[in-house]
């Protein structure tokens, strides 16, 4: 019988890096969080998979300082109304959950704006300084960043179909294949598995995510109808909710589904937007998790 495998599927990587650097520090991360509980990761590397698509997301804004990157991605030239109507939509509700009062926004000064002049786009940027005053550790160009990949993933679909096709290709029938996605990774990966024509042979025992923005109003909506993919076994969904990419945790009251997704929700991501994967992959019991789905317990 052909081992276990386990495919990475990761979010926003805000840098051209190599995909075997990334794919070694999750391993690294996932290590850790294992020895924790005094285990060993029991699959050879061989059989981890990390289908990288940071390119397809990042050449817009390649070599950009960090304010000219939140200018570029967040500024709406060129989106459609319904992309721009999402963008927003998601800002509103992740302001809206933290406590951001509409009075906090409208104060912030002409001078802080990053892009101004396009309809609506200016309240956006508002939206983004307010929050960085907010919660400090949650920068407006993080919550900007993944805000914008996710609308892209979602709209435009050439992205869409340039990351599909080389996630699909991680997966290979008939083998148990544990999922661990994060971010705009998990978006990605629950699209690819609740999706059913020529996926029948596909085995997920445990599909893991992490960090995962799926319950925000304006990404579910856009995914509906919503289902627990067929041919996975569970579903663990874990979070700090200090992280406000992950702003709800995907309970039935947020995400319903059947059968109702388990959920942890005090991770203690040490990362410094509380987002980051290593923050994730590091929590004893994320790790555990991982562990018991890859020895087929």
């Amino acid at each position: 019988m052909a081992t276990r495998r386990l495919v990475f599927i990761h979010g926003r990587a805000q840098e051209h890096r190599d995909a075997q650097e990334l794919k070694d520090s999750w391993v690294a991360s996932l290590r850790k969080g294992m020895a924790k509980s005094g285990l060993e990761l029991p699959i050879a590397e061989r059989d981890i998979r990390f289908p990288y698509y940071g390119d397809a997301l990042f050449d817009r804004v390649a070599g950009l300082p960090d304010d000219r990157v939140a200018q570029v991605i967040m500024r709406g030239a060129g989106q459609p109304a319904d992309e721009r109507e999402f963008v927003r939509a998601m800002l509103a509700e992740i302001a809206a959950e933290l406590g951001v009062s509409e009075a906090e926004i409208a104060a912030v000064a002409d001078a802080q704006i990053i892009e101004r002049g396009i309809q609506n786009w200016e309240w956006v940027q508002r939206v983004l300084v307010a929050l960085d005053r907010h919660v400090p550790k949650a920068s407006k160009l993080s919550i900007a960043l993944a805000t914008e990949d996710v609308s892209k993933y979602l709209f435009d679909p050439r992205i869409t179909d340039a990351i599909d096709e080389g996630v699909r290709a991680a997966m290979v029938d008939d083998v148990p294949t544990v999922v661990v996605s994060h971010s705009l990774g998990t978006v990605v990966a629950y699209k690819m598995l609740k999706e059913k024509q020529g996926h029948e042979r596909w085995n997920v025992p445990l599909f893991v995510t992490l960090g995962s923005p799926l319950a925000i109003s304006a990404i579910r909506r856009r995914l509906q109808p919503l289902r627990h993919p067929d041919y996975v076994g569970h579903w663990f969904n874990a979070m700090d909710e200090r992280d406000v990419v992950a702003l709800y945790p995907l309970s039935h009251e947020n995400f319903p589904v059947d059968p109702e997704i388990e959920n942890k929700t005090d991770v203690d991501n040490f990362t410094d937007n509380r987002h980051g994967i290593a923050g994730y992959l590091e929590d004893r019991v994320v790790a555990q998790r991982i562990h018991a789905a890859l020895l087929g317990d």
